[in-house]
């Protein structure tokens, strides 16, 4: 069911740095009830930090999305940090 408060892409055809951020919180919620198994759980993380990492690189991105873009790649580098102890 799609939620009604996120348009899927943004006027500038990127998504939206809350589908970052739910991503980051659904897999940190999954790996505290034990609904995902470890290594699935780090291999999603480690893309999304990949992913956001070249979103934020780019020098064509907006100031505007590249500071929501980090804070939600700064929430999955610290949950790729918890998921490698």
């Amino acid at each position: 069911m799609k939620n009604e408060t996120q348009e899927p892409l943004g006027p500038d055809g990127l998504p939206s740095h809350d589908y970052f951020l739910d991503a980051v919180n659904h897999i940190d919620e999954a790996v505290a009830n034990n609904t995902i198994a470890p290594g699935a759980a780090k291999g999603i993380i480690f893309s999304l930090v990949e992913t956001l990492g070249a979103m934020v690189g780019d020098p064509d991105l907006p100031n505007h999305l590249k500071s929501g873009y980090m804070g939600a790649l700064d929430l999955a580098v610290e949950l790729e940090a918890k998921l490698s102890k």
